[in-house]
């Protein structure tokens, strides 16, 4: 092909112009992409300055996460419980096996919202005490359906619900919480009996050995996660005032437990858009949800 000077001038002109286009596109969309989330701009800056996370007007309510926490849960129970036993009973295939991973790694995203609500429900509670014993006793409840629904018997020894971790995490982290403010008390003003440096030294050992004896606890029990659990519900506490930093390290910490976990980085994204405030929730339901589907999945294994 021959290339004449008009058709030259007329692709210089068209390069051009596509330049400007192109540098004019890329200049807007990094503009949207760094200032509005969901994006990952936006996710970015928030999950930098993340002590500022509960800005008014995101989308999600405490409401709304749970239901994001109860549907991934509900997900997660699915390949656990049924597909599982399917795969046991009726031999496994490659595409049922790809369906149950897919299943299994959704359900990572539930444990870390559950522990993030753990511990904004820990802050935000008009009475602890009610707050602990309501799991105590949801836990109680749950632990015959947990174990019909996975393992097809009453009762096993070897394996209890998540209620019971999140108990004995809850417990860990008043108790630390508690302690914080008697220690300041301790260190500070006209009546002070201890250095800020023997009380700070005073509260580390006394969180570790807190969360030693919380870990200790649910290994005994075999609670669900067991110490793992309790340590990733502790790490959250820990770094509370930073959630999305929280989130991410307490996601982490659930790797101690399998490699599945990785996927429960996936709660940093609703986490992010989190703002602040409780939303309409059915009183109980969410507590009551627990063993109600448990139950509901049993029935299905006795029909398989």
């Amino acid at each position: 092909m021959i290339n004449t000077s008009r058709d030259r001038e007329q692709s210089k002109i068209k390069k051009t112009l596509s330049e400007k286009l192109f540098h004019n596109l890329c200049q807007v969309n990094l503009q949207r992409f760094a200032w509005h989330p969901p994006f990952y701009g936006g996710f970015l800056q928030k999950f930098l300055n993340s002590a500022n996370l509960t800005d008014p007007s995101n989308p999600l309510s405490a409401a709304a996460l749970k239901w994001i926490a109860l549907i991934t849960m509900l997900i997660d129970h699915i390949g656990a419980s049924t597909l599982l036993f399917y795969i046991r009973r009726h031999g496994n295939t490659h595409t049922i096996h790809a369906v149950y991973d897919v299943l299994r790694d959704i359900g990572r995203i539930s444990f870390p919202l559950y522990i993030f609500l753990l511990v904004e429900g820990l802050q935000h509670t008009k009475n602890r005490t009610k707050y602990l014993l309501r799991l105590g006793i949801f836990a109680l409840i749950s632990e015959i359906p947990f174990d019909l629904a996975f393992y097809n018997i009453p009762f096993q020894r070897h394996s209890q619900n998540v209620f019971f971790t999140l108990c004995i995490g809850l417990a860990v982290i008043w108790a630390m919480d508690s302690a914080d403010p008697e220690i300041s008390r301790l260190t500070s003003g006209k009546n002070a009996i201890l250095t800020p440096w023997i009380g700070r030294l005073y509260l580390f050992f006394l969180y570790g050995a807190l969360i030693a004896l919380g870990c200790l606890l649910a290994s005994i029990l075999y609670t669900d996660y067991q110490y793992v659990g309790v340590l990733a519900i502790c790490a959250f506490y820990l770094l509370r005032r930073y959630p999305l930093i929280a989130a991410a390290v307490s996601s982490v910490v659930l790797l101690l437990s399998s490699a599945r976990e990785f996927f429960a980085l996936g709660c940093l994204i609703p986490i992010s858009l989190y703002n602040g405030k409780r939303g309409s929730q059915p009183k109980y339901f969410f507590y009551a949800f627990y063993p109600v589907h448990l139950l509901l999945l049993w029935c299905v294994l006795r029909l398989i």
